[in-house]
């Protein structure tokens, strides 16, 4: 059966049009995914994506489990501060990618995706040989993306934390709407500044409709899904699922500098070797010279016609106007300027390698 979050309600009574998505009932579009992609960018936007899955991890053992099972170095984090990670698969790929955020020095809150939620949790638990103790809140949390560049000046109307100094990557918890025990951070999956905020059910609607009444005055609008897409899409931010995946290092993805080598984790003896032999692919930022949009599963072709890899994500960027997407390619394919041709039906469109992000701002 699929699940509606505490908003659900509210979205179909604004008129969004709704799909299914992990399993939930989720808002893709509202008045159209141009118009919300380019609010965020100039002004504020916000997201339901309290499909998206989050741990505790508490108790004497915590840091030591979430050093085994995630690839970046947790010891660099102090309390309030928050860090990009995945969970290596054992076997050089990825099971998640995913947030940690330091509550204290034996509490981490952990986020997510929805669709690995369960996938997650048992992975985490099987390293969990100490007893840990580990608490799945996700049911009863709600989050909310406020993004965009007037995202600071609404919400600090309704909160006493400072938040338009908190810097990017950090947070705090304390009262908003008059709701307490609310969580803010300086996160997002956008590249146009902005909070993510996480608070109980029970608080949804009002958190809403007060983030709304702030925002009335700064053209505040509801973004669905694919909106979402597009804007990480245009900084180069990877989705799991189509970027990468259990069949993908995070040393082919880019995402080397969240691999911290000098640690002992799940696969660090594999990736440590896979760096000093190096990788065969890599995941680069193309965009189209002919006409056409790339989509995830097209080939990429080389000049002779040979398929050389596959687009994992691709859109007609609406900040850029031009037709964008990721793909893996040969590693000696994977400099600036390198012409590489996508298979769209059966035309071979010409593109060329980028640097990302493609959105510069």
């Amino acid at each position: 059966m699929m699940k509606n979050t505490a908003l659900s309600h509210i979205h179909e009574a604004m008129g969004a049009k709704m799909v299914p998505f992990a399993g939930y009932n989720m808002p893709v579009q509202y008045e159209g995914v141009t118009a919300e992609h380019i609010s965020v960018r100039e002004n504020v936007g916000v997201f339901d994506v309290s499909h998206m899955g989050e741990f505790i991890i508490r108790g004497e053992g915590a840091f030591e489990l979430v050093q085994k099972v995630t690839s970046n170095d947790i010891s660099n984090l102090v309390d309030g501060k928050v860090q990009y990670t995945c969970l290596p698969n054992g076997k050089g790929g990825i099971v998640d990618d995913l947030l940690v955020y330091r509550i204290d020095k034996q509490t981490y809150f952990l986020v997510v995706n929805a669709s690995n939620i369960s996938k997650d949790w048992d992975w985490i638990s099987k390293y969990n040989t100490n007893g840990v103790e580990m608490v799945n809140i996700s049911e009863d949390t709600s989050l909310l993306a406020i993004q965009g560049p007037k995202a600071a000046h609404v919400l600090q109307a309704l909160t006493e934390m400072n938040l338009l100094d908190m810097k990017y990557y950090t947070f705090q918890k304390g009262t908003f709407a008059g709701k307490e025990n609310v969580l803010i951070s300086a996160t997002g999956y956008t590249g146009a500044g902005g909070f993510e905020i996480y608070f109980k059910n029970v608080d949804a609607q009002d958190i809403w409709n007060a983030i709304f009444e702030a925002g009335k005055d700064s053209n505040i609008t509801p973004v669905g899904l694919a909106a979402r897409d597009t804007l990480r899409l245009e900084m180069g931010f990877c989705l799991y699922g189509n970027d990468i995946d259990d069949t993908t290092s995070p040393l082919e993805a880019g995402l080397g500098w969240i691999t911290k080598l000098t640690n002992d984790f799940v696969d660090s003896d594999f990736l440590k070797t896979q760096k000093d032999v190096g990788v065969t692919r890599r995941l680069v930022g193309f965009e189209l010279i002919d006409r056409g949009v790339p989509r995830k599963g097209y080939d990429v072709l080389n000049e002779q016609g040979d398929k050389i890899g596959v687009v994992t994500s691709g859109t007609m960027s609406p900040s850029l106007r031009k037709a964008i997407g990721l793909a893996y390619v040969p590693v000696e394919m994977k400099a600036e300027g390198t012409y590489i041709y996508i298979k769209v039906r059966n035309k071979q469109l010409k593109a060329k390698v980028v640097s990302l992000p493609f959105y510069k701002g």
